[in-house]
């Protein structure tokens, strides 16, 4: 990593920090330049745009590091459940643990409910389909891939952002019962679905 590279994930780790602490309405250019131990001028070096730019790299860095983290489990899966599994349980765990995500969440849900309705959570789950597409493409057809990809998103955001007494997403083996229970069948039931509709029409 050169220097340049360094010193932006430099600010974007103090810009998280910040955030976990105080928020994102409260933090300013000069808390995270403070936090990452460089001067104001040089973070706007770094980040042109100031603070939105700053906001903007954080996202893209923390949805690579999810998508990273997720790619290493995904891919020891042996088998559609153990996929899906991984899947869940790891992005669960990590967007749980989240301290900025958890300050945003309980005293400004304002910022992150935008991207979790309509237009916004369509480019989550767009998002989600492109990363998990080539892994679920060893056990599915690419629209069967799309779809399973997209409830296991819905699951995710659904539980962590309306938590239910009994269903922990971070507990492997409640997440399998879930998984094997309704998932799976319904992905399966739906791909049979596919192949008989395809060969009606032929």
């Amino acid at each position: 990593m050169d220097d340049r590279s360094s010193s932006r994930v430099r600010v974007v780790d103090a810009a998280l920090r910040c955030i976990s602490r105080c928020g994102l309405h409260k933090t300013t250019v000069d808390d995270v330049a403070r936090e990452a131990g460089i001067s104001r001028a040089t973070l706007y070096r770094l980040f042109p745009g100031g603070k939105d730019a700053v906001v903007r790299a954080v996202v893209e860095t923390e949805t690579s590091r999810l998508f990273s983290d997720l790619g290493a489990a995904m891919g020891e899966a042996r088998d559609l459940e153990g996929l899906l599994v991984a899947a869940i349980v790891g992005a669960a765990g990590r967007l749980s643990s989240h301290a900025a995500l958890a300050y945003l969440l309980e005293h400004e849900p304002g910022t992150l409910l935008p991207h979790l309705a309509f237009s916004g959570m369509d480019r989550v789950l767009a998002a989600a389909g492109s990363f998990a597409a080539p892994f679920l493409g060893r056990w599915l057809e690419p629209d069967d891939a799309a779809r399973t990809a997209e409830w296991a998103t819905r699951i995710v955001v659904s539980y962590l952002s309306c938590p239910r007494e009994g269903m922990d997403l971070t507990d492997p083996v409640a997440v399998r019962h879930l998984v094997g229970t309704f998932v799976v069948p319904g992905v399966q039931a739906l791909a049979m679905h596919d192949v008989t509709g395809r060969a009606a029409r032929v």
